[in-house]
């Protein structure tokens, strides 16, 4: 009778260690942006949504598309869901140890103040500034799906962390995005050089005739001559991007098609945001 209670024993300890795997490779692995794991059955993926039931459970909750890294499939395949994906998972095993989470970066845009430079040398900070606040204007209204650090954080933070423009050479880029608690940092450079000058003459020839009583005629001729001077600058932008890994995701440089008289940077700003990767119509 013993031997026949072990025997029984034995065989339900091992139908339970049988089935306990066997449940768990049935589940869907949801993994959230925010580090958070769901373990259940994902019923329907469409394009905006993802529809989740927890193991054990019959409630269904529906999850944003853009809040979901990725999911593991019971089956074993992986499907991700944004271009950062796989970025966060390879940065689990960057040689690079991070001091924030890729949850607390994820997503976050921080633009640094642009350099300057004048014929090849240090311009005014003025300009950087004002290049840094275009991007921003311009991304914030094409960068749906990201958050951007306003102007005012992002300079307030980097100048309490001593990362002037004349420093920065001696940061990486992911000890400034762990400053700023970022995921992408955009750095740029726009180039002014004197080009050629535009010369304009304009004049004009006044003549006075005056007729004496004596029919005697009097002719004043009077020339009036002007003369005028235009610098024009040939104009060009660099723009970077990099993550909170150290990766360079983006850099290419664009000149402007035409020399101007005020050295507009905007037209080849806009040139490279529209092709850099962040950028959404």
């Amino acid at each position: 009778m013993k031997k026949k209670l072990l025997f029984f024993i034995g065989v339900i300890f091992m139908v339970n260690a049988y089935a306990q795997p066997k449940t768990t490779a049935n589940q869907d692995i949801v993994l959230k942006s925010n580090g958070e794991e769901m373990k259940g059955k994902v019923t329907q993926v469409s394009d905006a949504e993802i529809h989740f039931i927890y193991s054990g459970e019959t409630a269904e909750y529906i999850l944003k598309k853009s809040d979901v890294l990725k999911i593991t499939h019971s089956s074993g395949r992986v499907e991700t869901f944004n271009q950062s994906a796989q970025a966060a998972e390879t940065r689990k095993n960057d040689p690079v140890s991070m001091t924030a989470t890729p949850a607390d970066h994820h997503n976050k845009i921080a633009i640094l103040p642009f350099a300057f430079l004048l014929d090849r040398q240090a311009g005014a900070q003025e300009v950087g500034i004002k290049a840094q606040e275009d991007t921003y204007s311009f991304l914030s209204k094409h960068a749906a799906g990201y958050t951007l650090l306003d102007i005012r954080t992002t300079n307030a933070a980097l100048i309490k962390a001593g990362v002037t423009r004349d420093k920065m050479i001696g940061f990486t880029m992911k000890e400034i995005c762990d400053i700023l608690g970022v995921e992408y940092i955009i750095d740029g450079t726009v180039t002014q050089n004197k080009g050629y000058v535009t010369s304009s003459t304009y004049g004009n020839t006044n003549t006075d005739i005056k007729r004496k009583s004596d029919d005697k005629v009097k002719v004043n001729t009077s020339d009036y001559s002007n003369s005028n001077s235009v610098q024009r600058y040939d104009v060009s932008v660099s723009l970077g991007i990099y993550m909170d890994n150290n990766a360079s995701i983006y850099n290419q440089t664009h000149k402007a098609f035409f020399t101007s008289t005020d050295g507009s940077y905007s037209g080849p700003l806009e040139y490279l945001l529209k092709r850099c990767p962040l950028y959404r119509k």
